[in-house]
């Protein structure tokens, strides 16, 4: 295995676009090796299915930024704030990890996310109402960017109309590219999001509702298990991974769909099918990619390649999932597929909490589109289309003409 870092060009649009033939020859070069990621960082990349399902079981690889052994990581983080930004689920191991899940598990499982449906369905129709006549959207900006962002809104207890604001914030701080991220940007942005979140505390102590972040401000006023910090951040947890994955899965769904104009027409001829299809768009063309960071807490070897303390591994979803190991003819869009078993929402303890909820959406707005947007194709080349540049994976915008219909057209 060649000692070299292999660079994930990000500065090149081609590879932003599809970036699947070059993880297809790192798969098929070894299962774990070095290289370069977005921002310029290090890390090895672990690139075949059992491997990653195992190493994201591995208590020795630490989801916590600070046993890394990069600085750069660190650095990447608002200097003012970095213990709020890591005092969240995503960034914790156990004990505080467990903690702070089961602080907002109740809030998604099945039956209180089955009880969603309705309120789902009826956000899903309005925002289709006001396309559907003009017979163009542009399907992100439109439709699969709004919905979520209402949804996990009213489920906090936020002002839907803020969406705007931490929505531009968001993208700052997390989104990136071949260069680092300008540490000036990213300290704005999230002194911007602190203000806001603690505002809305504020707001919330005042005046308590049936949320859940009245909930989480009882947990830290009475019962005394989150502190502020870990209240703001969970906060600001829930907001960002709340809706971008599921904006992703939504406008990567049907940009996938177009591309495969045959699996668009078996979908349309069988509803039925939807459900799997999600599965199937999430393990071909997932919206994280390439995958899900850990940290070395001490030495370890995965595959028999032996893999420093304190190194970034980055376990490779996006490539696992086409691993042909695990997924016959795996470069195939096929939403009949039946066995599923993808990586895209992680494994083990920090599988994807949020997970049934974007299901959900996904299942609701996606049949939806289909339904009532009869022929329906992109307004331009698929060339022309933009997808974010390194971490989260989904198109920008996606322009799309369908033939016109009156408000009521619901199917």
């Amino acid at each position: 295995m060649s000692e070299r870092p292999v660079l994930l060009p990000y500065a090149e649009p081609a590879f932003v676009a599809d970036p699947f033939p070059l993880y297809r020859r790192l798969r098929e070069d070894g299962p774990v090796r070095r290289v370069v990621i977005a921002g310029g960082l290090d890390a090895w990349i672990v690139t075949r299915y059992e491997d990653g399902l195992e190493a994201l079981s591995d208590p020795r690889l630490s989801s916590d930024v600070r046993d890394a052994s990069d600085t750069r990581l660190l650095a990447q983080l608002p200097d003012r704030e970095r213990e709020s930004m890591l005092s969240n689920m995503l960034r914790s191991d156990p004990p505080d990890h467990t903690r702070l899940r089961r602080l907002v598990s109740k809030a998604f499982t099945a039956r209180r996310v089955a009880e969603m449906r309705p309120r789902i369905e009826a956000l899903t129709d309005q925002l289709l109402d006001k396309v559907v006549p003009a017979g163009r959207a542009d399907l992100v900006a439109d439709f699969a960017l709004p919905l979520p962002v209402t949804v996990i809104s009213e489920l906090l207890g936020v002002p839907v109309d803020d969406r705007h604001d931490f929505q531009r914030w968001t993208d700052r701080m997390i989104m990136r590219g071949a260069e680092p991220p300008d540490p000036a940007v990213v300290n704005e942005a999230w002194q911007h999001m602190r203000a806001y979140v603690t505002e809305l505390i504020r707001a919330k102590r005042a005046h308590p509702g049936d949320d859940l972040l009245s909930g989480l401000i009882t947990a830290r006023d009475e019962e005394q298990r989150l502190t502020e910090d870990e209240l703001i951040a969970m906060v600001f947890l829930l907001l960002a991974a709340g809706y971008i994955t599921t904006v992703n899965l939504i406008a990567g769904g049907i940009a996938m769909l177009l591309a495969h104009p045959g699996q668009l027409e078996l979908l349309r001829s069988d509803p039925e099918l939807l459900a799997g299809a999600i599965e199937e768009f999430l393990r071909y063309d997932g919206p994280v990619s390439p995958g899900i960071a850990r940290f070395a807490r001490e030495d370890v070897e995965i595959a028999g390649v032996a893999i420093p303390r304190g190194a970034t591994v980055l376990i490779a979803s996006a490539i696992a999932d086409r691993d042909p190991a695990r997924f016959p003819d795996p470069d195939r869009l096929d939403v009949t597929r039946q066995d599923n078993a993808h990586l895209a929402f992680g494994h083990g303890i920090h599988y994807c909490l949020g997970a049934p909820l974007a299901r959900l959406e996904g299942h609701i707005a996606i049949g939806a589109a289909l339904r009532r947007l009869p022929g329906i194709a992109l307004a331009v080349a698929p060339d022309e289309i933009r997808w974010r540049p390194g971490g989260l994976r989904g198109p920008l915008s996606l322009p799309v003409t369908f033939t016109p219909g009156g408000r009521d057209a619901k199917g």
